[in-house]
């Protein structure tokens, strides 16, 4: 750990590092590792468990008056009315880890009254770990890193997550990669949401979107892209995307374009935009574009992800 990060940050560090150990012990011998299924297609596995335990448990002694928002454990954990929340994903691409298909990753962030100001993203089968602190930029590995410079979207390499649930809105995200895809160089589906980002905050990738994503997916990701010089929000442009389940991130520029083709499919299009859909047989409404939890408001309860 270094004496020159936040002290907030390099406790995330260590919570992420232990985590990380956890995983990649895991990882040695996946096929013993005892898994559950959520809902369809949406798999828990002991090592999320054992990776949210270790990383609740290292925040906590450090700072024990501080909120807690977990993947599989919710707010259980930690002060109840604090200014301080850290949002955790324990195991960020659990479909992946299962199959032994190295992309996943550790997310942590920490908000201040809503607002994200650390982050970690490890992934541990590289050694690869991506920080950010709001005002003082973001790091991979110690080395300051910036979004890519590609101002034409015909250059750009995209980042995406598909619809992998009965009941999510397959249409609409086929039109939405066929829009896409005929504009771009490249269309990449990595499955792990806050390994995308931090792939766009590093110039990996040039820009990134998906639907159906919980805040624990994305609010370590997000910081990382605007400390990296980058954009990110709803398909409309809007800023306050955190738990509207609709996110898109990239460089400036290419946001820009890509808010021109996604905007029409977003669940905050103008009415016009929508009905042009419709007539095209979209439904970008279409209630199925969230998975409903049981009180049936479209959004997650803890262990209900969206990011498999």
């Amino acid at each position: 750990m270094s004496s020159n990060l936040h002290p907030m940050l390099n406790v995330a560090i260590k919570a992420a590092r232990a985590a990380g150990a956890i995983i990649n012990r895991a990882a040695l011998d996946v096929e013993s590792v005892r898994i559950s299924q959520k809902q369809i297609n949406d798999f828990v596995t002991e090592v999320d468990h054992a990776s949210e335990q270790a990383i609740i448990e290292t925040l906590l002694t450090a700072y024990p008056g501080h909120g807690i928002l977990a993947e599989e454990s919710g707010s259980q954990h930690g002060a109840k009315d604090s200014d301080y929340v850290w949002i955790i994903d324990p195991l960020d691409g659990t479909t992946n880890f299962i199959h032994g298909f190295p992309v996943y990753c550790v997310s942590i962030a920490l908000a201040f009254k809503g607002k994200i100001e650390q982050a970690v993203v490890y992934d541990p089968t590289r050694n690869d770990l991506f920080t950010a602190t709001r005002g003082r930029g973001a790091f991979l590995n110690e080395r300051r890193i910036r979004v890519s410079k590609r101002t034409q979207l015909k250059s750009c390499l995209i980042a995406t997550g598909f619809p992998f649930r009965p009941g999510d809105n397959f249409k609409n995200y086929l039109a939405m990669m066929g829009d896409v895809m005929q504009r771009t160089a490249g269309l990449r589906r990595p499955g792990a949401a806050a390994l995308d980002l931090a792939y766009v905050a590093a110039g990996y990738t040039d820009a990134f979107f998906e639907t159906g994503l919980s805040s624990w997916d994305v609010a370590a990701g997000s910081l990382l892209v605007t400390e990296a010089g980058g954009l990110i929000g709803n398909f409309t442009g809007e800023a306050d995307f955190m738990d509207q389940r609709e996110c898109l991130a990239g460089t400036p520029r290419i946001y820009g374009q890509l808010v021109q083709i996604l905007g029409k499919y977003s669940k905050f299009a103008s009415a016009g935009e929508k009905a042009a859909l419709r007539q095209a047989g979209i439904d970008a409404d279409n209630p199925a574009t969230a998975a409903q939890s049981p009180d049936g408001d479209g959004v997650d309860a803890p262990g209900e992800s969206s990011s498999d």
